[in-house]
């Protein structure tokens, strides 16, 4: 089982929310998912990041793969590549 540190999308209509989950690579985007790492609230000005570092520090180092979107967010927070 190959495990992604994606964005899973939450929020109403033209209001989104996002969280940060370690899924399965293969379950669907809003579906299934291992452990909620933080999440991300775009809509504010700035966004809003929160995220749990001990439990990304954990699926990276248990070898989970990042998506595009997340690391970028991740980047930007200063949070990547420190497993």
């Amino acid at each position: 089982m190959a495990v992604k540190i994606r964005l899973t999308r939450m929020g109403a209509k033209k209001n989104p929310f996002y969280r940060f989950v370690a899924a399965d690579s293969k379950a669907p985007r809003d579906g299934k998912f291992l452990d909620i790492l933080g999440t991300y609230d775009p809509m504010k000005d700035p966004a809003e990041v929160k995220v749990h570092k001990e439990k990304v520090n954990y699926w990276l180092g248990k070898g989970a793969l990042v998506s595009e979107s997340a690391r970028a967010i991740l980047k930007k927070q200063g949070l990547f590549g420190l497993h």
